[in-house]
């Protein structure tokens, strides 16, 4: 048994409530209790004590959309649109240079730089499956793996059919593993095919499996759906039946008033990435009237390559800013709104909102502690404001994913962060040799 003591303790559920003075018991990698603290000390007398004296408690924050073994090309190629960017620096880069070591390596040094910032569970995109899943385990992490599917070839697999193939193979693989779940993500809509689309849906609804795929994320991509197939890409996927409450759709930047009620009306769950969408030039999501009309809005921070930073704090503070300015409605967006998209909202758009999202009893002990003792976070009217507003992710303290605490005081608990540092060095100096 184990008492978490904050001075302010932030459950997400219910909408905005701060509890001053109470405690979360946890029990291996369960909560189990949450009561006033004087109440927990005299019910578990023997529990070994977290005392935070200065420290908001919340769930941890959950990523749902990012590439993480692409911090291995944070800045590598910077200040270039989307298309440009993927055709001329990534994917050729990517051919030279993605295998399981690559992808391990990379992933593991993203879950350091999640962990320390406060972020437990992230939704990834990427190839070498199983390279992500065992990065994930060996550190401790939370992680719903999205299998790519294109249509042309990699180094990875030659068509959709291989890629389908591979997913399945590391699904099975790592069936039973608690801290990992696999989910379908054909890249886009410019990249699968409508067969590849017809034969993801009926693998997810026949395998109960979550979708995962970037959509609207460009003006260029919806002139040249409308050139190719005649309608905008969001038309076509709902005829192909791919809308659902199964499906995070990345980026979602440009959308009529029709497409913001399909999309409520299936249910879709949208990963807004607000700095990625900004540094690449994409746009600006319609997240209010987006929330306004029911649907369920996380954050994602993309990947490292297109944002440089994995940083959800700073990806809070900047959607309820840029929603304010959109919306042009300062009560767009409040920081309480903002919180939920990367904790509740995010869980449920992973479909994991049984488990993590919230402090509840019987849910998994995924938790960080944020110290609000800084010059920056004083004085302290409102913690969630100053968490939204304010915090910075170098504020987190400590970390639990279920249960068990892997990250305090700076110190990384359940990754070698010397070892995944150098290799990120030696993977640095290998690519820009060979660029």
């Amino acid at each position: 048994m184990q008492i978490i003591a904050p001075r302010w303790l932030i459950p997400i559920e219910p909408h905005a409530t701060v509890l001053i003075d109470h405690a979360v018991i946890t029990d291996h990698e369960r909560i189990v209790q949450i009561m006033p603290l004087s109440a927990a000390r005299t019910a578990y007398p023997s529990a070994k004590e977290t005392l935070l004296a200065e420290h908001a408690l919340l769930p941890g924050l959950i990523n749902t959309h990012t590439h993480s073994a692409m911090s291995l090309l944070r800045g590598y190629a910077d200040d270039l649109a989307l298309m440009t960017w993927l055709h001329q620096h990534i994917w050729p880069t990517e051919t030279a240079h993605v295998s399981d070591d690559f992808v391990f390596d990379g992933t593991t040094l993203a879950i350091m730089e999640m962990i320390a910032g406060g972020t437990t569970c992230a939704n990834d995109m990427y190839f070498e499956h199983s390279a992500v899943a065992c990065a994930a385990i060996s550190s401790g992490f939370r992680m719903g793996i999205g299998c790519s599917i294109l249509e042309f070839p990699t180094p990875f697999a030659s068509d959709a059919d291989g890629y389908i193939k591979k997913a399945l193979s590391s699904r099975a693989e790592f069936n039973g593993e608690p801290l990992v779940h696999f989910t379908l993500a054909p890249h886009a809509p410019y990249t699968v095919s409508d067969s590849t689309f017809r034969r993801v849906i009926t693998l997810a609804d026949e395998l109960d499996l979550g979708l995962h795929c970037h959509i609207h994320e460009t003006q260029d991509e919806i002139k040249n759906s409308l050139k190719q197939y005649g309608v905008r890409p969001l038309e076509r996927l709902a005829a192909l039946g791919f809308l659902g409450s199964n499906l995070v759709a990345a980026h979602m930047v440009h959308t009529s008033d029709t497409e913001i009620a399909l999309l409520a009306k299936h249910g879709v769950n949208i990963a807004h990435n607000p700095a990625s969408n900004l540094k690449l030039a994409s746009g600006i999501a319609r997240i209010h009237a987006m929330q306004q009309a029911g649907i369920n809005v996380s954050i994602g921070t993309d990947g490292a390559a297109s944002n440089n930073k994995i940083d959800l704090f700073a990806e809070m503070r900047l959607a309820a800013l840029l929603a304010k300015a959109q919306a042009n409605n300062a009560e767009a967006i409040p920081a309480w709104q903002a919180l939920e998209m990367a904790t509740i909202n995010a869980a449920k758009a992973m479909r994991l909102d049984d488990k993590i999202g919230s402090i509840k009893v019987g849910k998994q002990a995924d938790l960080i502690a944020v110290d609000l003792s800084a010059a920056a976070t004083q004085p302290c009217y409102d913690p969630i404001s100053q968490l939204v507003y304010a915090a910075d992710r170098s504020q987190v303290s400590h970390a639990w994913i279920a249960g068990r605490c892997v990250y305090q005081a700076g110190q990384h608990l359940s990754l070698n962060a010397g070892e995944t540092l150098n290799r990120a060095r030696r993977w640095q100096q290998r690519i820009k040799k060979e660029a």
